[in-house]
């Protein structure tokens, strides 16, 4: 039988153009690439040790380094979408349309999709990916087999060319990469309902996510509407609109929205919780920690054009704000209950924050008492 998933997107024509979009890296061609390697393979056991002691999760296993290509990103990446979506496009596959309909649906969807994948495999450092880590088959070419979960991914072109661009030393910058994925394998293997409570949130998105026309009708109108209003760029309806889940938000219910703000604040707490571990735990270790995390900081932001166009209908300027806003959440409530108080949100999945919380602290440190 046909996966439902090829009668909406030409997966095919979509790895096609998101590996034209993507291009090639002479550096990575060259000689550089096998050091690469090699201090990734070095690197990655120390940042896991170093993460250990910063946060006190024990994490299950050995974890290890997997540099990959452009390509080999794309194809992990477009191998966890047809798995993630085929119940959602197999609800939906034969429900009305001619086939001339499913052959322009195919090629939208590819289009789509493969251009996306292209931009940003252009830009992905690294990644420790949850729907990568939960099944072999989606793992990068190359990748190790009964590993899901202990493999951490460096795409090899990308970083050679921050690195020449910048003139980071590569020692420590690679060191400084693997301490930022390896902070986040300690969250998801160390906290033993994270992971599962994540895709559950993923997957009520996509058991809900049934294609409804009014529902994007009332979605263009709105877009539209601030459109021509100018608030759409800049002002708060328009962060409002396009926030925490970018263009799909415009198209959700609001039992969507909601599971929406419900990752959007456990990846605010994930992502500021790595970048205050990652800083933690670079000092001694790594003298150029603060140039880099400026210079990346820097680098997120400064994005011009369709580019910047790419990140808002991602949501992806929103999710930096969400980060920002995960960090001062951790700060306040140090402040408050000493280092360590994040240590009282992994007890259980009821104290996770809600996104509302992560942008009042207090909110929080009232709902959930000290140990």
């Amino acid at each position: 039988m046909s996966d439902p998933a090829d009668e909406h997107v030409d997966w095919e024509l979509a790895r096609r153009i998101a590996v034209r979009v993507a291009g090639t890296e002479p550096l990575y061609q060259s000689y550089l690439a096998e050091p690469l390697r090699q201090d990734f393979a070095r690197f990655v056991p120390v940042a896991a040790e170093l993460v250990a002691i910063e946060t006190g999760l024990e994490t299950p296993g050995e974890a290890h380094a997997e540099v990959i290509d452009r390509t080999g990103w794309i194809d992990a990446n477009i191998a966890a979408f047809r798995r993630l979506l085929q119940p959602l496009l197999g609800a939906s596959a034969g429900a009305d349309g001619t086939a001339e309909t499913s052959r322009v649906t195919q090629t939208l969807g590819a289009v789509e999709l493969g251009s996306v994948l292209g931009w940003m495999s252009k830009r992905v450092l690294g990644q420790y990916d949850l729907l990568w880590a939960s099944d072999d088959d989606t793992a990068p070419a190359g990748g190790s087999a009964g590993t899901a979960g202990d493999t951490v991914y460096f795409v090899g072109p990308n970083i050679l060319v921050t690195e020449k661009r910048y003139a980071f030393v590569p020692a420590q910058f690679r060191l400084w990469l693997a301490l930022h994925e390896l902070t986040h394998r300690s969250q998801f293997t160390g906290v033993p309902w994270l992971r599962p409570h994540f895709l559950h949130l993923v997957n009520g998105l996509v058991d809900e996510a049934q294609p409804d026309p009014e529902r994007v009708r009332e979605g263009l109108r709105s877009l539209m509407s601030l459109r021509r209003s100018g608030s759409g760029q800049d002002g708060q309806n328009g962060q409002d609109l396009l926030g925490e889940g970018g263009l799909a938000a415009v198209f959700a219910t609001d039992h969507q929205r909601e599971l929406i703000a419900q990752v959007g604040g456990m990846m605010s707490l994930v992502e500021g919780h790595g970048d205050v571990t990652m800083a933690r735990a670079a000092r001694g270790h790594i003298p150029d920690a603060d140039r880099f995390a400026v210079v990346m900081h820097h680098r997120r932001r400064n994005v011009r054009g369709m580019a910047r166009l790419i990140q808002r209908l991602l949501g992806i300027e929103a999710k930096l704000a969400q980060y920002q806003a995960g960090e001062d959440f951790i700060a306040e409530i140090e402040a408050e209950r000493g280092p360590r108080a994040v240590d009282r949100i992994w007890e259980r999945v009821e104290h996770l924050p809600s996104m509302a919380e992560i942008r009042d602290p207090q909110a929080w440190l009232e709902r959930v008492p000290a140990a």
